[in-house]
């Protein structure tokens, strides 16, 4: 059972491309729920959001639609807040990003048989890495950073930086690891380091890439 998370704020931009690609995946839907997480407090990016959701509803997508009025925690607070809900408890797996149709099934086989894993992370492509000297640059260093930091990290500790976004967990190893913490704006390096001391393994798949 995976449940996937939108955290979203005032995104006008993205929000349809987004919960279209969670929408879409080659998986089955009765072993599929979908949270769209909107923080938003902008009223009409809130009824856009809310109306892409009941749009895939009708099109029998197991999604659901929550609006906090009070952003504690921002992001991690978003997330913390989402799975205290009780149907959480079904679900095995957590999964955040914009993937692919068969990014989760690219991504399970992994646990498969591999109780000691927390963690599946994919990599980042960039769809604007060409628009100027910036953006390409930007590409390069990013590029290093999963190419060769994550890359050695996964093989020779099982551990490196969780990337935020385009990932796998495994929900008990949120719980027996604390949880999302609202302390710190860097709430995925924070959970990472406490999932590794707590003993969980983490995968990088380089050849799994998640558009960004």
């Amino acid at each position: 059972m995976v449940l996937v998370q939108i955290p979203m704020c005032n995104e006008r931009e993205v929000y349809a491309p987004s919960i279209s690609a969670v929408c879409q995946l080659d998986w089955p839907k009765d072993r599929l729920l979908i949270q769209v997480l909107d923080d938003s407090y902008d009223d009409d990016v809130q009824e856009l959001i809310r109306a892409e959701v009941i749009k895939w509803n009708q099109k029998g997508t197991n999604i659901l639609y929550r609006h906090r009025l009070i952003r504690t925690g921002y992001k991690a607070g978003n997330l913390k807040a989402a799975m205290s809900c009780d149907y959480v408890k079904d679900y095995e797996f957590v999964a955040d990003f914009q993937p692919n149709p068969d990014f989760l099934k690219q991504t399970f086989p992994h646990f498969k048989d591999n109780p000691e894993l927390g963690l599946v992370q994919a990599r980042w492509y960039f769809v604007n890495r060409d628009e100027n000297l910036l953006t390409w640059l930007q590409n390069i260093n990013l590029s290093f950073h999963f190419e060769v930091e994550q890359q050695v990290n996964g093989v020779f500790l099982n551990f490196f930086g969780f990337n935020e976004t385009a990932r796998v967990w495994r929900i008990k190893s949120l719980e027996e690891s604390g949880g999302w913490l609202e302390r710190t704006t860097i709430e995925d390096m924070d959970i990472a380091v406490r999932a590794h001391l707590n003993g969980w393994k983490f995968i990088f798949l380089n050849d799994v890439t998640v558009v960004l």
